[in-house]
């Protein structure tokens, strides 16, 4: 029984999809497999962790209907191992699954596709926004390096995504830092709050392209859709509490300075050379005169580099952990970044100049 006649170039690219989240080690066997379900001449590739479901499809003959489930990382690495442009047939026969692809032949077990867990749908989605990808996809990559790692406050491990009318707003803290960003987008009449799980996350932000092509969210109270090209994405959300991000930033901050990003990155990663491995923090000394960034470690080795800045504040001595500006000094796009300070034992305001669309708050160090 035929279940598969396509190139081995477009197979790939589909199972790249879906494969990424397929854990090798599972309580449940089959979660170690790809669900290939055949309706018509439309074939259905779909994966699933339990938490996160990821589903695409490609067009193949049509034929007899028919589904079934195999190893997802074996059949991915046998089409990676055939040449470019091989012709792939997949047959299925009783519980063996054959793969020929030019003088190629693989013979692989399968499990049957009841046993596959699907993830089952609200009922109803009660907000839904749409954006384009290459939005979304900023959106989560100026904010997802903020994400907590384990932590046991799991409500931090992940991503606070706000539909606010017209408007998705995407947050993230580890508790030393918080970042925050904004932007437009289609629908959204009720106010709604989720958390997306850190490796929900994660996952989109590798498959999102950037394209203006839109991607459609749908949002309830324990799951969160989305649609993208032919691509469904669905996951459970973290539940808890997420902290008032409000509180966090600074409102009252009152020296500013603003720099050439590229300058103070580049800046900032010669001072890290010295800094040790386990304390990573700088100090940053900031006058009319200029900014002197200096760094130590337990060698008593020390660097220090001074940039000129247009300021006319009092004089601030304060420490950061490099790691946390140099995330978000990759992250922007912008010539220019604007940092609001108070004094030593304050947060820091990290904004593009001009605009209120994205923050990032980053707390003090004792150095």
């Amino acid at each position: 029984m035929e279940l598969i006649h396509s190139s081995r170039d477009a197979l790939v690219r589909k199972l790249q999809i879906v494969s990424n989240i397929v854990e090798r080690r599972n309580t449940l066997p089959v979660l170690a497999n790809i669900l290939l379900k055949k309706a018509g001449n439309v074939l259905t590739i779909l994966s699933s962790d339990i938490e996160m479901q990821i589903q695409t499809q490609v067009e193949v003959p049509a034929g007899e209907d028919v589904s079934t489930t195999v190893a997802a990382r074996k059949f991915l690495d046998i089409l990676r191992s055939l040449p470019d442009n091989t012709d792939v047939q997949v047959t299925l026969d009783a519980r063996k699954m054959a793969v020929k692809g030019g003088k190629s032949r693989f013979a692989l077990q399968t499990l049957p596709a009841e046993d596959f867990p699907l993830v089952q749908e609200p009922k109803e989605w009660v907000s839904q926004i749409t954006l384009a990808q290459k939005t979304l996809k900023q959106l989560l990559t100026l904010v997802n390096f903020s994400m907590a790692q384990q932590d046991l406050r799991y409500y931090l491990n992940g991503v606070l995504l706000v539909v606010d009318g017209a408007v998705i707003r995407a947050v993230a803290t580890d508790g030393h830092r918080l970042a925050y960003a904004d932007a437009p987008g289609q629908g959204g009449e009720t106010k709604h709050e989720v958390i997306i799980p850190r490796k929900t996350v994660l996952e989109l932000s590798r498959l999102l392209n950037e394209t203006d092509d839109p991607v459609t969210i749908d949002l309830a109270s324990n799951q969160a859709k989305f649609s993208f090209a032919d691509i469904t994405l669905i996951t459970k959300l973290v539940e808890g509490k997420f902290p008032d991000y409000q509180r966090v930033i600074p409102k009252n901050h009152q020296h500013q300075v603003v720099l050439a990003r590229e300058t103070l990155l580049k800046s900032l990663q010669r001072a890290s050379i010295l800094t040790s491995d386990k304390f990573r923090g700088i100090r940053w000394i900031i006058a009319p005169t200029g900014l002197t960034i200096v760094a130590s470690n337990s060698d008593q080795e020390e660097a220090r580099d001074e940039i000129e800045v247009d300021y006319s504040g009092p004089e601030i001595d304060v420490g950061f952990n490099v790691n946390y500006l140099l995330d978000v000094l990759n992250n922007l796009k912008s010539d220019n970044v604007q940092f609001t300070l108070q004094d030593g034992n304050s947060s820091a305001l990290v904004t593009n100049p001009g605009k209120d669309d994205f923050k990032y708050v980053v707390m003090p160090m004792r150095i």
